[in-house]
C-alpha cells in the first residue's frame, strides 16, 4: 500500500508523538509498504528530503515550538495528490490534519488518526478558565475528527476520553510501540558506576529518575516536593532528572528552595541513542504525571529494568502490576510506604526489574506496525466495498438487470 503519514513534529524536537512516528514507519516500511512523511518544516522554507516532505510554516505563540501552516497551494502537495496514497494517517489534531483532509478530498483515500495527547491537560497554558477549556477541547475534539474515517487511541484512557467528547468514529486501541533493541543493552556495572560517579551520585545512594519533558502538565513540582520529603528520613537518596523543556528553570530553583538542589542533578536534553543509558542509572523510576495517553517513558524505563513508582493513572493498567514491577499511589503517605518498602528490599528490586522487562516485551514496535497495517488493510477494503454500493445504489436499474457485484 501507499501510504502517507501527516504529523506536526517530525525532527524538530523528540517526543511521544515523534517516536511513535518513526516506529511505525520503519516497521511498515519492513512490511513492505510504500510510506511517506508529510510534516512542517522547522523554517518558512518548504523542501524534501528522500520520503519526508517539510511544508514551510511560521511559529506561532501558545506553546514552546509549536508551528502553523495553513496553506494547502503547495507543489510538494500537488506531487503527494499525484502519488495517490491509498491511505492516510493522522498524528496530529492541527495543521497537519488540515493537509490530509486536503488530500483526502483530492485522492478519496481515508484517513486513519491517532488521537496521542489529552488536551485537557494542556488547557492552563492558553486558558485561565479550567471547566471553558474543558469544554473548547471536547467541542474542537469532536470537530477536528469529524471528517476522518476511524480512530487509534494509544490506551483505553484515551478511548473513554474520546467518547466522553462525542466522537462517534470507531475508536482502536493500538499501543505505539518502542524499539526494545535499544533498551536491551545494558551498561556493564563498572561502566553504569562510573556514569554516576560523573554525574555526583553517591555509590550507594538509591537513584530516583524522571526522564521526558520538562513541562507544567508532567507534575514534576509534586516529585521535587515528595523528594524533598523523603531525602530528611533518609540521606541515601538522590534524584536524577533527564531532559529539557519550559520548566527547567522553574524547577531548578524550586529544588533550591527546598533545600535539596545538592543531591537533584538536572541532565538538560540527551541525545535518544544515549536514553537507554540514563535509565539504567536510576534504582527507580518515579512520576507524578496524569498528563500521558499511553506514557513511552514508562515503558521505556520498564524495558531496561526499572521498577516503577507512579502516581495511579489509568494509562498504566498495562504497565504497572501493582506489587510485582512496581506501584501506584494517590497520597502522599502511599508514596512514602511504598518508597520505604523498595529501599529496603533490594531483592524485591531484583525481582521487579525481570518483571518489567517481562511487562515491556508486549509494546514491540514489530508487533506495534503489524497491528496497524492490519487496520489500514481492513479500512481500504470497507471504503472500497462502501463505494460499490454507492454506485450500485446510484444505477439500481442496470445493476438488477446485469446482475453486477462488486464484491
Amino acid at each position: 500500500m501507499k501510504i502517507l503519514i501527516t504529523t506536526d513534529l517530525f525532527c524538530v524536537e523528540t517526543n511521544g508523538v515523534v517516536t511513535s512516528v518513526k516506529n511505525l514507519w520503519g516497521e511498515l516500511v519492513k512490511l513492505g509498504h510504500d510510506v511517506r512523511i508529510l510534516t512542517l518544516s522547522e523554517t518558512s522554507r518548504s523542501h524534501r528530503e528522500g520520503n519526508v516532505t517539510y511544508i514551510r510554516s511560521h511559529p506561532i505563540r501558545v506553546y514552546p515550538g509549536v508551528r502553523m501552516s495553513l496553506s494547502h497551494r503547495n507543489a510538494y502537495i500537488k506531487e503527494i495528490v499525484a502519488w495517490n496514497p491509498d491511505v492516510i494517517h493522522s498524528q496530529c489534531e492541527f495543521f497537519s490534519l488540515g493537509f490530509a483532509k486536503y488530500i483526502s478530498k483530492k485522492t478519496g483515500a481515508p484517513i486513519v488518526h491517532t488521537y496521542h495527547t489529552l488536551y485537557e491537560q494542556y488547557v492552563p497554558y492558553i486558558i485561565p478558565g479550567k471547566r471553558l477549556g474543558r469544554w473548547i477541547v471536547r467541542v474542537l475534539s469532536r470537530t477536528l475528527l469529524r471528517r476522518v474515517h476511524t480512530v487509534i487511541a494509544p490506551t483505553q484512557k484515551v478511548k473513554r476520553a474520546l467518547c466522553s467528547y462525542g466522537v462517534n468514529k470507531p475508536i482502536h486501541v493500538i499501543p505505539s510501540g518502542i524499539s526494545l533493541e535499544q533498551h536491551k543493552v545494558r551498561l556493564a556495572p563498572s561502566e553504569r558506576m562510573e556514569k554516576r560517579r560523573s554525574l555526583g551520585l553517591a555509590d550507594d545512594a538509591t537513584v530516583l529518575l524522571n526522564l521526558g519533558r520538562l513541562g507544567t502538565e508532567k507534575n514534576l513540582e509534586e516529585l521535587l516536593r515528595l523528594y524533598a520529603d523523603a531525602i530528611r528520613k533518609t540521606e541515601k537518596l538522590a534524584f536524577l532528572i533527564v531532559g529539557d523543556g519550559p520548566d527547567k528553570g522553574a524547577l531548578e530553583a524550586l529544588a533550591k528552595k527546598l533545600g535539596v538542589s545538592a543531591s537533584v542533578i538536572f541532565t538538560g536534553k540527551v541525545a535518544p541513542c544515549e536514553v537507554q543509558n540514563y535509565y539504567q542509572l536510576g534504582d527507580l523510576f518515579v512520576s507524578a504525571s496524569t498528563s500521558e495517553t499511553q506514557g513511552l517513558t514508562y515503558v521505556e524505563a520498564a524495558a531496561n529494568g526499572l521498577p516503577l513508582l507512579c502516581r495511579r493513572d489509568p494509562c498504566l493498567a498495562d504497565v504497572i502490576r501493582e506489587g510485582e514491577n512496581g506501584y501506584t499511589y494517590e497520597s502522599d503517605t502511599e508514596f512514602f510506604e511504598h518508597l520505604q518498602r523498595i529501599m529496603t528490599d533490594p531483592l524485591w528490586r531484583v525481582r521487579a526489574g525481570r518483571c518489567s522487562e517481562t511487562v515491556a516485551a508486549k509494546f514491540d514496535k514489530s508487533q506495534f506496525g503489524k497491528t496497524v497495517s492490519d487496520l489500514y488493510a481492513r479500512l481500504r477494503k470497507k471504503v472500497e466495498i462502501d463505494r460499490c454500493l454507492q454506485k450500485n445504489t446510484a444505477q439500481p436499474s442496470v445493476q438488477s438487470r446485469r446482475g453486477v457485484r462488486c464484491f
